[in-house]
């Protein structure tokens, strides 16, 4: 049963959770498996809120059989932590010779968003590359199965691009409250991350080429997100440029994937207007300074917009200074960055949702409404 809810927001309550791609490098290093993943999440106290990627973490996804099925819901139940989301992707590139026609990605999304409700999340989260015709094709399954369909803005996508617009107007068209976004934090950044910035100068990376790499994306950053996927394409190829310029040629194209795919520049207020869709947050971050905080996202106006607008989901804090930091903890990089969640909460005259009963009661009730200007 769903409803749309008009009016003023109430303060928001939103829901601690982590993401298992946060502990990728542990992961792929053999130090947890997946049982011992998420009884380290719940044991560090990360939970209650649980996302999940399906390819990354589910060995056959996602064809999984109901013996699995029975033993990973069981351990969920057993470790106290509530299913916030499980991460599908649209792969329309999984032909070698074509890509995919639209009756088939329908298909193979059908699949994946099917054993997601099996496993027992109550959203997918589905990727960009979806048109608005698909998620309408898609949400007859979606009603059938009770399981939100939330497509992730994901830099260097951001809230004004023409096709999250798109994917909003005909959201706004069907009504739904199962269909929406995923707020990706990566999308409003403040500054490339000083982790980051260190791992390239471990690489190689002189001095002038870190100083030079800063100044583009603060120009950047000044000019707003990119308009078009042709801004963006120039952007990408600046970056090749300036380490071609500075003599680190083989660097270019994973500079310039990182300073565009991961630090988007759009401003903190420009999700005001799709807020009402956001269904689920992605709290991506990349690191946690010596003061404590987050020195490029700016975790407290997130949350504290969130607060604000009366969002009671869950957010899964998502670290990805994994793909660089091999040096730092991550289970000690998320545990501070959710102390600085909470703190922004609290700062925002509300707090963070930590009881798992709690959680899963507010979730269902999040999930099932939709506030809608009015």
């Amino acid at each position: 049963m769903t409803e749309l809810i008009s009016g003023a927001a109430t303060p928001g309550h939103p829901i601690q959770g982590v993401t298992l791609y946060s502990f990728t490098r542990a992961f792929h290093g053999r130090r947890y498996d997946l049982e011992g993943l998420i009884r380290k999440v719940a044991a560090d106290g990360l939970g209650p809120g649980l996302e999940i990627i399906g390819f990354s973490s589910f060995r056959g996804f996602p064809d999984l059989d109901d013996e699995f099925v029975d033993w990973f819901r069981a351990l969920v139940e057993e470790t106290g932590l509530v299913l916030t989301s499980c991460a599908v992707n649209t792969d329309v590139g999984i032909r070698r010779d074509r890509l995919l026609t639209d009756d088939e990605l329908i298909a193979y999304m059908e699949r994946q968003i099917t054993t997601a409700a099996r496993l027992g999340f109550p959203l997918a989260r589905v990727q960009i590359s979806l048109s608005p015709d698909a998620m309408e094709r898609l949400l007859p399954l979606a009603e059938r199965l009770d399981i939100v369909l939330a497509i992730e803005i994901h830099a260097h996508h951001h809230p004004h691009h023409p096709q999250v617009v798109s994917l909003r107007e005909r959201y706004e068209t069907l009504g739904s409250p199962l269909l929406g976004f995923v707020a990706d934090w990566g999308t409003t950044t403040s500054g490339l991350a000083p982790s980051m910035v260190e791992a390239y100068r471990r690489r190689g990376a002189s001095a002038e080429l870190l100083e030079a790499a800063d100044q583009l994306w603060k120009q950047y950053y000044a000019e707003g997100p990119p308009p078009t996927e042709p801004a963006h394409g120039e952007r990408f190829g600046a970056f090749i440029g300036l380490a071609a310029q500075h003599g680190s040629p083989e660097l270019g194209i994973d500079l310039a994937i990182n300073a565009t795919g991961l630090f988007g520049p759009a401003p903190v207020e420009s999700w005001l207007e799709i807020l009402p869709w956001v269904r689920h947050v992605h709290g991506k971050f990349f690191g946690i300074d010596e003061r404590g905080e987050e020195p490029s996202v700016p975790v407290r106006a997130l949350v504290a917009q969130l607060v604000e607008e009366g969002y009671d989901g869950a957010i899964s804090s998502e670290y990805e200074g994994w793909h660089w930091n091999y040096w730092d903890d991550a289970f000690d990089i998320v545990t501070a960055e959710q102390a600085v969640q909470r703190d922004a909460a609290v700062n925002a005259g509300s707090a963070m949702v930590l009881d798992a009963d709690q959680a899963r009661e507010q979730l269902r009730a999040h999930l099932a409404s939709l506030r809608v200007p009015g």
